[in-house]
């Protein structure tokens, strides 16, 4: 019992006493539900991985965004964690590709560039920066390599804003001509103006387009 309780106690959001009762449910559960939990844990750690491509979580490589003929493989969207991808599908108004960084930068949390999965991000720009011999002699008509805009997905924290800030800046510096795109943040459909905090309004200002 003490075991599974400091296992439970590494997942996040798990303190000890949540811990504590977790494992005391799974030990009062049947065998078949006990037996049923241990093997969904196996096989997602046996059968899930990540896109060598963007790193979104997938049971194929590249996973199904990457791999799509009908999404639009020239736009790439990137965000912070897996679960932000279900989010935007949700909206139905997008029909591009992802990179998952897995986290932002936090300098107190002792999380840097190296820690993100931002190395092949920069990787995915490089046929667009340095085409070969062949696509400058005869360049194809529609080339799924060529990213014409990344469009910076991160929430809008302190921690989100740096990280977008951050990549902008890498992003130009090899490709100085691409499009690189922040999602408007402002005042929130169905939320009342007076309402509006300082930074949310001004954000909502700065992001205004012609209607």
């Amino acid at each position: 019992m003490s075991r599974l309780i400091d296992e439970l106690r590494k997942l996040p959001g798990i303190g000890t006493k949540s811990a504590q009762r977790l494992a005391f449910h799974i030990l009062r559960s049947s065998d078949a539900d006990a037996r049923a939990l241990a093997d969904a844990i196996l096989v997602l750690r046996e059968k899930l991985r990540l896109c060598s491509i963007c790193n979104n979580i997938t049971d194929v490589d590249p996973c199904g965004y990457c791999s799509s003929a009908v999404r639009d493989q020239h736009i790439v969207c990137v965000v912070e964690e897996p679960t932000n991808i279900a989010t935007i599908e949700k909206t139905r108004s997008y029909n591009g590709v992802y990179h998952v960084l897995h986290g932002t930068l936090s300098p107190i949390g002792g999380v840097g560039p190296e820690q993100l999965r931002i190395a092949n991000l920069l990787t995915r720009l490089t046929p667009a920066a340095m085409p070969d011999l062949d696509s400058i002699l005869a360049p194809a008509p529609d080339d799924n390599r060529t990213i014409r805009e990344i469009i910076l997905a991160t929430s809008p924290t302190t921690e989100g804003e740096a990280t977008a800030a951050y990549l902008a800046v890498e992003i130009r510096r090899i490709v100085p001509t691409l499009r690189v795109t922040r999602i408007a943040t402002g005042v929130p459909a169905g939320s009342d103006i007076e309402y509006a905090d300082e930074v949310t309004m001004t954000r909502a200002m700065e992001g205004r387009r012609d209607f």
